[in-house]
């Protein structure tokens, strides 16, 4: 028997040390429910969680920018098709006053009703709204720079491009357009006329034509869907530049991924009379008084280019709710997949960070009973030097 070291019970404390310690480990992870609470738990493991765990946050972020954007799409896409219905109602009332009985006085009564459905085309376009933001002034289409003999001129601009025309700068010769002596529209301006439209590269783009005109907006487009829409508030002389940067950058892109770059770019032109095509419309010699004059013109061929104008407008705004259609469908689709995989990440992420609870609790029993009979071990294994007193007491 010997006195000076105790191995028994330096034993003892060591086995009582380790099991209170992994006692102690295995509260943490109960109370928490994980079982990666510190690095050294699982140092790769929790690398792995964390950035699982960023990646699953932002996954959530950029499902609610998906929904904003779908929210969007959704307003203009309401307010557009309240737009078509007015539009048709126009129609209805230009296919009415072409209708050989009527008098100039049924006509002026049928304009005076399409006078104020155009105003409320107007007012909806420029009151529509989305978190303080107009939807259809053009702030959301495309971004486009444009000069006139190298120079910038705020009065001449891109108001519209279609997606066929490629992101890059092109150069047009613009046919000649004066403003009538009112100084509300442009007029003289020939329809059908050749337009040349050259890119970058010097290509001419074949087959381009002033497609129509109305208000200060000149329509440029071919049959084969490519369109630059030219707004110009002075007169244009014939055979003048304009050169535009089409610039592809898109001024509402929605964040649909968790990533950088992960965005979607999505296009609502500006919504007005002239963009329409609706804003001369009328079914009464006011329509062109100097062409009634001139015997060009009466009330009812003004009823006949009213109809074409109108159904024009109605083909258009069709045209934009049905790409508003698709890009809502792509976010549908894009909502969908990251719902889908934000729940098999956060599975992966469970199967690496959360405790089974029924294991860990049977570990923490054990670890209790190994710590209670430790705590009672040392103490008998402190108490071996006192029985060496009793040895020199006898």
């Amino acid at each position: 028997m010997i006195i000076n070291y105790n191995v028994s019970a330096l034993i003892a404390s060591n086995a009582l040390f380790h099991n209170d310690k992994q006692l102690s480990e295995s509260i943490g992870k109960l109370t928490s429910g994980y079982k990666i609470n510190h690095a050294k738990d699982n140092p790769s493991g929790l690398a792995m969680a964390k950035r699982m765990n960023a990646q699953i946050q932002c996954m959530k972020v950029a499902d609610d920018s998906t929904n904003d954007g779908i929210n969007i799409i959704k307003t203009a896409d309401g307010v557009l098709g309240e737009l078509q219905d007015m539009l048709q109602r126009m129609n209805e009332l230009s296919i009415k006053a072409a209708n050989g009985t009527n008098t100039e006085d049924d006509r002026e009564t049928i304009q005076r009703e399409i006078t104020q459905l155009k105003s409320e085309v107007t007012r909806i376009a420029d009151a529509t709204q989305f978190n303080g933001r107009n939807l259809l002034d053009g702030t959301f289409d495309y971004r486009t720079y444009t000069t006139v003999g190298g120079a910038t001129d705020p009065k001449v601009e891109v108001s519209y491009y279609s997606d066929e025309m490629r992101s890059g700068k092109y150069t047009i010769a613009m046919p000649q357009a004066n403003y009538n002596a009112s100084g509300n529209r442009l007029e003289n301006i020939t329809a059908g006329a050749p337009v040349t439209v050259t890119d970058a590269d010097g290509q001419v783009i074949p087959d381009m034509i002033v497609k129509s005109y109305d208000g200060d907006i000149i329509k440029i487009a071919n049959d084969k869907g490519q369109e630059i829409d030219v707004k110009a508030d002075r007169n244009i002389a014939a055979g003048e530049l304009v050169e535009v940067d089409l610039t592809g950058i898109c001024a509402m892109s929605i964040q649909v991924g968790a990533n950088e770059g992960q965005l979607l770019d999505v296009r609502i032109p500006r919504i007005s009379l002239s963009t329409l095509g609706i804003y001369n419309t009328n079914v009464t010699k006011e329509r062109d008084p100097a062409a009634v004059a001139a015997g060009q013109l009466n009330s009812q061929q003004a009823s006949q280019m009213a109809i074409a104008e109108v159904k024009n407008a109605i083909h258009e705004i069709s045209n934009i709710r049905s790409r508003l259609g698709a890009y809502q469908n792509r976010m549908e689709h894009t909502d969908s997949n990251l719902n889908s995989t934000g729940e098999n990440m956060t599975a992966s992420y469970s199967r690496l960070m959360d405790l089974d609870m029924a294991e860990e609790m049977t570990n923490y029993s054990t670890l209790q009973v190994l710590t209670q009979a430790g705590i009672s071990i040392l103490s008998q294994a402190n108490e071996r030097p006192a029985q060496a007193l009793q040895l020199l007491q006898n």
